[in-house]
């Protein structure tokens, strides 16, 4: 992959999944970091032609360096695990669980009330929300990830941007008075703090078209950014997928990482209709039957948050210049973890469907954790 940065030049506007007309609601919502086909659009308009992107990302990034949204399966620092992995458990025996959802998510069996204590006790100091190569490096070799790595001094880790609330006034003419109609409305604008940008991957350079760095128009009202290319990147990405793909291959318990947004869509065996919207891959069965007939698969259990909204839009067959908005897409959030008995492949990495073109704009990328047990207990020590 061609890893590139994209550095605003000014405030972004990325529209939520909301539809929003002035004077019927007066209030236009943003979301950040932007989605894969907000970047595809930008990127198409600056080569000014319609050639099929795959695109990895987009990712945070500063000093050279990815930043990747924390995995949602800790408490504090404390990793949690599946109550079916953790025999010595004292709930192993005493909970009832609904078998037709996935295990119940525990603190491990050896982790006792000093750490928890060391957590509450770190202070000003806070749990960073974006975690640097380095630390997601690790966490694919080892399967842990230490408090200090998870403390920064840098509040710009847990929220790299800010909010800016923006109203707009329309004046009636002759007075000063808002018009009644279309006469205000209220947006958020996202503003990256210094030193960070946007980072994507191209399977393809862009400098064999196009000159770079270049300035590219992105989100709403096209507000400007700088494209660079940035080669540190390339090296940083790739050794995150060798990891992931020897994690891949070792048989045993494992966790999947996700790291985009995931728009999982299921086949319909009838008539191979689609159906999305779902918060993990449906070919992912659980590994627990409620009876007999049922069919089982490698899913143990899901950490994961509440959905993230997908805009996007439907272009028309006769006019590729024309679209219209197409329904919202409410895909899993960066950062949830899937607890496997086994690695298991998912069919929108291996097949020419419809579905390939959501893999293709950077969406559910997967990164591959080893489960060990025996050191997941370890960190959970004070």
């Amino acid at each position: 992959m061609n890893w590139y940065t994209i550095t605003p030049l000014d405030v972004l506007l990325f529209r939520d999944a909301k539809p929003f007309t002035p004077g019927e609601r007066a209030w236009a919502g943003s979301v950040f970091p932007p989605n894969g086909h907000t970047i595809a659009g930008a990127l198409r308009k600056l080569l000014g032609d319609k050639r099929d992107l795959q695109i990895t990302g987009p990712f945070l990034c500063r000093d050279e360096t990815l930043y990747f949204s924390r995995p949602i399966g800790f408490v504090g620092s404390i990793p949690l695990v599946p109550l079916a992995w953790d025999d010595n458990h004292h709930l192993s025996k005493q909970v009832l669980w609904d078998k037709q959802q996935p295990c119940p998510l525990v603190k491990p069996s050896d982790c006792n009330k000093e750490h928890e204590r060391q957590d509450e006790a770190i202070g000003d100091r806070k749990f960073r929300e974006y975690l640097p190569f380095a630390t997601v490096e690790k966490y694919l070799k080892t399967g842990t990830i230490n408090r200090e790595e998870w403390l920064t001094t840098d509040q710009t880790e847990i929220k790299p941007w800010l909010v800016e609330t923006r109203s707009h006034n329309a004046l009636q003419e002759g007075t000063r008075q808002v018009k009644e109609a279309d006469g205000y409305f209220v947006e958020n604008a996202i503003r990256l703090k210094e030193g960070w940008s946007i980072a994507i991957g191209l399977d393809k350079p862009l400098d064999e078209t196009i000159e770079i760095p270049a300035v590219i128009q992105l989100g709403g009202e096209g507000h400007r950014a700088i494209l660079q290319r940035v080669e540190t990147l390339d090296n940083q990405w790739q050794k995150l997928q060798n990891l992931s793909e020897k994690n891949f291959s070792k048989s045993g318990e494992s966790i999947a990482y996700l790291v985009t947004p995931g728009v999982f869509e299921r086949r319909d065996s009838k008539d191979n209709r689609l159906s999305i919207c779902s918060a993990w891959p449906s070919e992912w069965k659980l590994a627990h039957a409620v009876n007999g007939n049922q069919k089982t698969g490698p899913l143990i259990s899901v950490a994961t948050a509440s959905a993230l909204p997908i805009s996007c839009r439907i272009r028309d067959k006769n006019d590729p210049e024309k679209s219209i908005p197409a329904p919202q897409v409410f895909a899993a959030r960066p950062g949830s973890l899937y607890y496997l008995n086994q690695p298991k492949e998912w069919f929108q990495d291996d097949t020419e469907t419809k579905a390939k073109v959501w893999r293709q704009l950077g969406y559910s990328e997967l990164l591959w954790v080893h489960f060990d047990s025996k050191s997941i207990k370890k960190e959970s020590q004070p």
